[in-house]
């Protein structure tokens, strides 16, 4: 289980890393500049909720070992009638919504490859995507505010 776990974390690393290149417009000199205060809340709360989550991963596929699966995962989510609302909403938020609300407005907002976020939260997890996805929406409604600026100024 030890290697799917490196897979898994590799996979995720890199859809980060397509995320960011992608948008490393966003990031270039002559970008919006500094980090926001609000930019800074969502990069902190990803990264917490990324550090934890992986803690009970970690600690759920030692536990299982070769049980360890998706599968297994999933149907241990649904252990009780409490579990099963917060399984069944994680679930429809994490395939259905994440995936139609990053793309779609992604696409809005001018984010290249805004699928990526739904991809990354497979691998990372769904809380962690959200907020770089907000992150980086963040930044680039900054971009384009700067943007419209710079072309009614010229």
């Amino acid at each position: 289980m030890t290697s799917s776990l490196f897979l898994y974390g590799i996979l995720g690393i890199v859809s980060t890393i397509v995320a960011f290149g992608a948008n490393r417009r966003l990031f270039a000199g002559d970008g919006v500049g500094r980090v926001a205060p609000l930019e800074w809340l969502y990069y902190v709360v990803g990264i917490s909720s990324l550090v934890l989550g992986w803690y009970f991963n970690v600690r759920y596929t030692h536990l299982y070992g070769h049980r360890a699966t998706y599968v297994n995962y999933v149907k241990m989510l649904f252990t009780n009638w409490a579990s099963d609302s917060a399984a069944q909403d994680y679930i429809i938020v994490n395939l259905v919504l994440l995936p139609l609300w990053t793309i779609v407005e992604g696409r809005r907002r001018g984010l290249r490859v805004a699928w990526i976020f739904f991809v990354m939260s497979l691998f990372t997890s769904l809380a962690f995507s959200m907020a770089m996805y907000l992150a980086l929406s963040e930044r680039q409604y900054r971009y384009n505010r700067a943007e419209s600026t710079a072309s009614r100024t010229s």
